[in-house]
């Protein structure tokens, strides 16, 4: 009797082991699901000045900066792969812009991140504060989010460069 009880409970114990291995294993994230990807890149630097035209031809005689409307967009290739191209654009604003509110700092900070939509659902749970809807252009989607310190900060999901 005492050996039956104890191959019983030997099964029982090693029948619940290999449950419970199982269910580890099937419910285990697979190492390609990683966590999501945020900021890939910094895709902006704009701020506030008195006179934006006369601030950038400033920058264009004595820091040599390319130029056009909008200030200056540096071009750059991905180091993963050299045959992407990717920008960043540098933009001064007139100090009476209401463009980086609800921010009361002279600037905002443009990152360049990857599925737009997935982060702002995540940022939503997060708690982060989320200041608009998310725009699409023909060169990307954006939002704007507040940091800790109610920092205007533009995301910008880039489209094929």
């Amino acid at each position: 009797m005492k050996k039956t009880t104890f191959i019983i409970i030997l099964a029982l114990a090693t029948s619940f082991g290999f449950g419970f291995a199982f269910k580890t294993i099937v419910t285990k994230r697979p190492n390609n699901q990683t966590k999501m990807k945020k900021v890939t890149g910094i895709g902006g630097i704009f701020f506030k000045c008195k006179d934006p035209k006369k601030i950038t031809e400033w920058y264009q005689k004595h820091l040599g900066l390319n130029t056009n409307p909008y200030g200056a967009t540096f071009e750059w290739y991905e180091g993963a792969d050299s045959t992407k191209k990717g920008q960043t654009q540098w933009t001064p604003f007139a100090e009476t812009t209401k463009y980086f509110e609800p921010s009361t700092k002279d600037f905002m900070i443009n990152y360049r991140v990857e599925n737009l939509v997935e982060l702002v659902e995540q940022l939503k749970k997060e708690g982060v504060t989320i200041v608009d809807k998310i725009e699409t252009y023909d060169y990307g989607k954006f939002v704007h989010i507040l940091d800790a310190e109610g920092n205007k900060i533009q995301l910008w999901e880039p489209t094929g460069e």
